[in-house]
This record gives structure tokens, sequence and C-alpha cells, in this order.
């Protein structure tokens, strides 16, 4: 039976980020939450597969009482069952103590029920590092295919997937052996509309509560501020750029826009000569 497993995060909506000058973290204060997308199009990856294999999807999140709706969100897309971890001595992690945490939980998970795939979005759209996916997979010593937009193939008999992902320049096709871990585009599945069951069902939902204090025991060295190497010194708003001057061959005509043009050129370089800046 397919066991898919997703990693989601609740993220501020992005429309309303703000930074606190003295802290350098997110202001999450009344802000709106949403499920961030890329996770969101990983759900309906799983159960998309769920419904072809037959088998259950399972979500796991860290973060605050509030992402519990971000979970019932999942269940009403068809997942199975929902899982947060959540506990004051998380609060504060970087990348590196969330994979921690998040890799704790699917080795515990694994254990008792295996895992065949573990989605992961692209990336979170308030932290944009990408980090946690690969982090998580590096942990558990497991395949990672990054940046997913198919899914081609899953073989449960002969344990292996087949995965497209999307570079730089074109698109590739990796065969790998099951379980393995993979992040997710927008691409990999479109969201569907909740069916009727569902969403009562997501309604009702009370997911599962982890803690740092059970039932899987944590490293304390390796949680929240004290298990995350990254510090943030300084952060602030990008200058804005006044606007270039514009000539305008209504004005001097062609001879006079390209004379003009080629004479602010000749004097940058001059400048830039003059100061020893190598062109």
């Amino acid at each position: 039976m397919f066991h898919a497993l997703v990693s989601i995060k609740q993220v501020p909506d992005t429309t309303n980020i703000r930074i606190d000058p003295e802290t350098n973290n997110l202001i999450r204060q009344g802000v709106p939450t949403i499920l961030n997308p890329y996770d969101a199009h990983a759900v309906a990856a799983a159960v998309e597969w769920k419904r072809k294999l037959g088998g259950k999807v399972t979500i796991i999140t860290m973060g605050p009482p509030a992402a519990v709706t971000s979970l019932r969100e999942c269940i009403e897309m068809g997942a199975d069952r929902g899982i947060l971890v959540s506990a004051r001595q998380f609060a504060g992690a970087d990348t590196l103590a969330t994979s921690y945490v998040l890799a704790e939980v699917v080795k515990e998970i694994h254990s008792k029920d295996p895992i065949d795939l573990i989605f992961f979005g692209k990336q979170a759209i308030d932290g944009d590092t990408a980090q946690v996916g690969p982090g998580v997979a590096v942990r558990m010593d497991l395949p990672i295919v990054s940046y997913a937009v198919k899914i081609r193939e899953v073989n449960l008999e002969q344990r292996y997937v087949i995965i497209e992902r999307k570079t730089e320049n074109r698109n590739e096709v990796i065969k790998t052996s099951l379980p393995t871990a993979l992040t997710c585009e927008k691409d990999i599945a479109e969201i569907p509309y909740a069916s009727l069951p569902d969403l009562v069902y997501s309604l009702r939902y009370e997911p599962e509560v982890w803690t740092a204090e059970g039932p899987i025991t944590f490293d304390a060295a390796q949680l929240g501020l004290k298990g995350s190497p990254t510090t943030v010194f300084k952060t602030g708003t990008p200058e804005k750029h006044t606007a270039g001057e514009v000539i305008k061959a209504a004005d001097l005509g062609v001879d006079g826009v390209v004379k003009t043009a080629l004479d602010k050129i000749l004097a940058v370089e001059g400048m830039a000569s003059m100061l020893g800046v190598q062109k």
C-alpha cells in the first residue's frame, strides 16, 4: 500500500510581510497566514498518487498551535493524517534545526508505517531558502529530487520512482529507488476542489500534537535558537534607484541622440580610467 508523507508550513501572507527592526525576525502577530503555496501543490500530488495506487497521505508541520488550520486544509484536499509538531523549544529554529526536528519525526513515522515518498514544496515563501527538504533527505540518507514538475511512475513492487525535474536549461528525467524525497514546483499537480465528504471530515478533524517531550525524544542542543547557527545581523529595504536620463530623438534628432549618448559613455569611461577602474 502506498504511503506518502508531505511536510508543510504555514506562512505569513507575503503581501503583509514586515520585519522587526530590533530582532530582525518576521512580525507574525496580526498577519494573515496561509498554507505555503508550493506545499499545497505537493499535497495535491501526494493525494493524486494515493488515489491511483491506494494508500494514505500523512501531513506533518512544525509550527505554532494555529498551524492546525493548514493541516485541516490538507485533510480537506484528501490527506488522511495530520501531525502538528509544536513546542516553545522549537521557536526561532533556522533551516538546520528545523530539518533536524522534521527528520526525527519522519524517522519515527517511517519506523511504524513505512513511507514511499516524502514530499516538500520547493521552498517556503517567507524564507525562500529551499533548504529544509534537502536537509531532511540528507539527515535520513535518502535520495532527493529537487524542483520536481511531474511524477511519471511509482512502482511499488520493484521499488522505484521516475520523476521529471526542472533545471535552468532543460527538464531532466530521473529514476531512483524508494523511499525517496522530492521538492515540488507548482507544476507537480493542480490543487483540486474538495469533495463534500473530505470537506465535512476536515471541519471535525483534530490533528495529533507532538511536543518536545513526546512521543519521541529530541536532542535539546539541536532545537530552536540553541540549535540554529544562522544569525541575521541586519535587514533593510533596498534603496530606490532614480530613473535614468531619457534622450529623445524628437528633441535632438537621431544624430543628436547618438552624439549625446556617445559623449556620456566616453565621459564615464574617462572617469573610470582616471580612477584606475578596469572595464
